[in-house]
């Protein structure tokens, strides 16, 4: 046998010789190597389980007090929202002249609504108004304010109606 027969077999049996160790040995190594690394996560998770359920709780603490502050926390928003809109128009003297049903559609998987209703009173106050539904109480944004100023032939006097539609998602 020459030296180059004996170079090739050695070759070649360092390669099976590589293989075998690898199915025998290794790969068993490397997958128990991961299942240990899976239970070190889960033991981490386990570990910080009573502080995320304290962080948990705070948060529930603080958004029902947000809740509760936006006056979102009694019924419908619908009802809540006309609860808002009449204490806001006695203390500014303004009239509620209609309030609809909300209209619905959806758009990419979201649930959009949009609430009109017709006030009376004075520019400022209106405008006021409008302000503090969109800022104060968070139930949504104001897409469309449209002033109408019209007239009563019985007294002779002229009024303003303002439009308002307000957009919630959710």
């Amino acid at each position: 046998m020459t030296s180059k027969t004996k170079n090739i077999l050695l070759l070649v049996g360092f390669i099976i010789a590589i293989i075998l160790c690898y199915n025998l040995a290794f790969s068993k190594t490397f997958i128990v190597k991961s299942t240990y690394d899976k239970l070190l996560k889960e033991e981490s998770f386990y570990k910080d389980a009573p502080k995320t359920l304290s962080v948990l709780k705070q948060k529930e603490h603080y958004y029902d007090s947000l809740l509760t502050k936006y006056r979102l926390n009694e019924g419908s928003i619908q009802n809540t929202l006309l609860k808002t809109i009449n204490e806001f128009a006695i203390e500014n003297n303004l009239k509620v002249i209609s309030f609809l049903k909300p209209h619905y559609f959806t758009d990419q998987d979201l649930i959009i609504k949009s609430y009109q209703f017709i006030l009376e009173g004075d520019y400022n106050s209106i405008i006021n108004f409008v302000y503090q539904l969109e800022q104060k109480t968070k139930f949504g944004e104001i897409i469309n304010v449209h002033f109408d100023k019209k007239k009563n032939f019985r007294t002779g006097r002229d009024y303003l109606q303002a439009q308002v539609i307000l957009k919630s998602i959710g």
